[in-house]
């Protein structure tokens, strides 16, 4: 009996997951309300890492901490501007690349702004269009999952600025799950 159930159970939950039966898990209000506080969690990042640290790297190698957050920032705007359909207003510029986001005012004003794009973005759409699918490069996914997927770029490239900052002798900000 208990193999039966089991069995059972294993079959609905295989139909569920490949079906196209599925329930919506996230709203336009979460999303944005996430994306705020990544934004407030990243500028504390900014705020902790000093202006002589701006340019900081930690070997010859990689990408210095501005470089970090600026790619962070330019992948907020490619990733939202996929996700939402809004003309992308650094489509074409590298922003690693560019000078006048070299400095901490410069920085912290252009990753800010590549927040606020995503944030308003997403709230220019209705929950029923983050299941809509659109493309990116030869990918094709929902937007929700296009936004997850520029959440967890995000993430990933704040938290390699957490040594950074440490190497500068200075307690990073800590966590902000919630």
């Amino acid at each position: 009996m208990k193999q039966k159930l089991a069995f059972t159970a294993l079959t609905l939950m295989l139909w569920v997951t490949f079906s196209g039966f599925s329930t919506k898990l996230t709203t336009v209000s979460q999303i944005t309300a996430e994306w705020q506080r990544a934004k407030e969690y990243t500028k504390e990042y900014l705020d902790a890492m000093p202006e002589d640290g701006v340019n900081f790297k930690p070997t010859p190698e990689v990408r210095s901490f501005a470089e970090q957050m600026l790619h962070l920032a330019n992948a907020n705007y490619n990733f939202a501007s996929g996700a939402t359909g809004k003309t992308n207003p650094m489509q074409g510029k590298k922003m690693e690349t560019m000078e006048e986001f070299k400095t901490k005012a410069g920085l912290t004003k252009a990753v800010m702004d590549s927040y606020d794009f995503v944030i308003d973005g997403v709230k220019g759409l209705s929950d029923a269009q983050l299941a809509e699918n659109v493309k990116m490069g030869p990918r094709e996914m929902s937007r929700e999952m296009m936004l997850a997927k520029a959440f967890e770029h995000q993430t990933h490239h704040r938290g390699q600025t957490t040594i950074y900052i440490r190497m500068k002798g200075i307690k990073p900000p800590n966590e902000k799950l919630f």
